[in-house]
């Protein structure tokens, strides 16, 4: 088929709509983690979404298998030995401020050209895109040679406890790409280190605020005393608040940690402002004599960077001070070349002056594939040829994707150089028209890797 390209397009555009409606369907499944939620490992929604998307799979003509214990499912076509993957992940982290929303989060909603909905574009509408693009090579009949395996994970924000219990027991693939950052494809992914600072509460603080490790928390409620003097010395600092019946609210600005650096951290700026007002307390004084509102944390660790992949980015994610403890959760992302285990002593020496002790709650390994490697260039050929695009390079991210969960995969799409992340944002969405142009690439890709 030397004509591939010219055939995929109406064969494409001929279930486009079914892309759509399938999408939509799994968008309104608020797959939320929720670990108490009946006999399933991360709640009922979850369940509902990786049920519902192998049922997806099955109609589209694939084989399918759900793992019996609900920790992740996949979707295969094809046949050989050799086995080519697509990871995707079908938990999405919570909708955040509804008042932010000018749509539902969970009621997939279309308009001028976009599609609205939390997971939209992180990452129910790139692995349905991915999945739709083999369709339509099914369709025209192209003879697989090796199989493609959709793996559809279901704990992705947390602890990818779905991708390890996979690894253990079922075959992996000789390759892939993970549908679930950004075109050209990410050839090098950070470290990612989440972790608790905590010490006993020895003062009458309590706060509690922020939703996620990975996620720049956009507001910082405050119930306590000295309100008032609060509020003078937010206005001091220029740090954006509310006032309501239940206290402050801090305002910040939310983006994913890998970008922390183009957020605003409530929670910091709270911390910062209630140390002008006079409180004191272990967490109080860690952030303002170490962190203050500084993405990358250098009074810590000091210049870490590298030509691959950039600096070390540091995140405050959630705080909780009740009644026994104080605790910082921090998501950290290490550079490629750096070593992890310095990471861990400079700053587990440094809290413990603090009188904070370090809990390591996860941690993912970095990944780093020569932009000579076979699965790189392949990918780039077909994203060259698809967009005509000569300039963008393979970049590095921050990101934390299902691509180092396996050797020799790489995150590949879905948003283009031009777009505008929105995942883990208020009004998620993908733009349709860019969302089936990714198609176009994935269908190349998985002919291409397959030949």
């Amino acid at each position: 088929m030397n004509n591939i390209s010219e055939l995929l397009l109406p064969e494409l555009q001929k279930i486009e709509t079914d892309f759509h409606q399938a999408l939509m369907e799994l968008i309104e499944i608020p797959s939320v983690i929720n670990e108490h939620d009946g006999n399933y490992p991360f709640g009922k929604q979850i369940d509902l979404a990786l049920k519902k998307t192998l049922s997806i799979s099955e109609k589209l003509g694939f084989r399918t298998f759900c793992d019996p214990k609900g920790y992740y499912g996949y979707a295969e076509i094809g046949d050989g030995k050799e086995m080519i993957g697509v990871l995707g992940h079908l938990d999405v982290v919570p909708a955040g401020k509804l008042d932010e929303w000018e749509t539902p989060p969970f009621q997939a909603i279309m308009k001028s050209g976009k599609m609205y909905g939390r997971g939209t574009q992180d990452d129910k509408g790139p692995t349905l895109a991915a999945l739709f693009a083999v369709k339509a090579l099914m369709n025209l009949g192209v003879p697989f040679a090796k199989r493609i395996r959709f793996i559809f994970g279901t704990d992705e924000e947390t602890l990818w406890r779905c991708m390890n219990r996979y690894c253990e027991i079922e075959e992996i693939p000789s390759m892939g790409f993970s549908p679930d950052s950004v075109f050209p494809l990410v050839y090098a992914e950070k470290g990612l280190l989440q972790l608790h600072l905590e010490g006993k509460n020895e003062t009458g603080l309590r706060l509690m605020a922020g939703n996620a490790f990975n996620a720049v928390p956009d507001t910082a409620r405050y119930s306590g005393e000295k309100q008032n003097e609060l509020i003078a010395a937010l206005r001091t600092l220029d740090f954006a608040y509310e006032k309501d019946e239940d206290g402050i609210v801090v305002l910040g600005k939310a983006v994913h940690a890998q970008v922390v650096e183009k957020g605003i951290n409530a929670i910091n700026r709270l911390l910062i402002a209630l140390k002008q007002i006079g409180y004191t307390s272990k967490t109080i004084e860690f952030v303002n004599d170490l962190i203050q509102e500084d993405p990358f944390a250098v009074k810590i660790f000091g210049e870490n960077e590298d030509e691959a992949s950039g600096k070390l980015k540091f995140n405050v994610g959630k705080i909780d001070c009740n009644e026994e403890i104080e605790r910082l959760s921090i998501d950290i992302r290490i550079p490629v070349t750096a070593d992890k285990q310095t990471i861990v002593d400079t700053l587990s020496q440094l809290a413990k002056e603090y009188g904070l002790a370090y809990k390591e709650f996860d941690y993912l390994r970095s990944i780093y594939i020569p932009k000579d490697h076979f699965l790189i260039k392949t990918l780039m050929n077909v994203y060259q040829e698809v967009t005509n695009d000569l300039v963008s390079e393979p970049i590095s991210s921050g990101g934390a994707t299902y691509a180092r969960a396996m050797e020799n995969f790489v995150a590949f799409g879905a948003v283009f150089p031009h777009q505008t992340k929105t995942e883990h944002q208020p009004n998620e969405h993908i733009d349709l028209a860019e969302m089936f142009k990714a198609m176009q690439i994935y269908a190349r890709a998985i002919y291409d890797l397959t030949r």
